[in-house]
């Protein structure tokens, strides 16, 4: 079983105004065999308090996997995706892709989405959207590839191909 921080991005969240759907959304889609939520906190639209607490959940208390949500869009005070490229070793396109992707699929707004995702050590960092309903689309989309994911990243993963493949 791996473990997951879920970090909500929201101003007015983290000011208590406003009740934080898009972090229970992906609670409940994230919970099951493979995975277990073990660290969860709102930070308002700041990249030094974005950054500094996913140092903090990956180097210091070795979550495996990270899903951000929140501040990704357009809007100047969505810094999350500079706040992640700014402390991950390695990018992992192929998550952000997925996702738009998808969300393209359901509406031109999904273009809008500025969303990264990469690794900081042995942790894998994955920015989502901050809608409840983007979210829900979005993990949805790579929900399917995670643990194999975090398997390989973490070390207890086998290779994806064989000799005979």
């Amino acid at each position: 079983m791996f473990t997951v921080g879920i970090l909500t991005i929201s101003d007015k969240g983290s000011q208590g105004e406003r009740e934080d759907e898009s972090g229970s959304v992906i609670r409940k889609m994230i919970t099951g065999p493979d995975f277990e939520v073990t660290h969860y906190d709102v930070v308002p639209d700041e990249k030094g308090e974005i950054s500094g607490k996913l140092i903090e959940w990956a180097d210091g208390e070795r979550v495996d996997l990270i899903l951000t949500t929140g501040g990704t869009g357009l809007a100047l005070r969505d810094v999350t995706p500079e706040a992640t490229l700014a402390v991950i070793h390695r990018i992992a396109p192929g998550f952000a892709e997925a996702m738009r992707s998808e969300s393209i699929r359901i509406t031109p707004k999904g273009m809008l989405s500025r969303g990264v995702a990469g690794t900081l050590g042995k942790t894998l960092i994955i920015n989502l959207p901050g809608s409840p309903k983007a979210v829900r689309e979005c993990l949805a989309a790579i929900l399917p590839a995670l643990p194999h994911g975090v398997e390989m990243l973490t070390g207890q993963g086998s290779e994806c191909a064989t000799r005979d493949n």
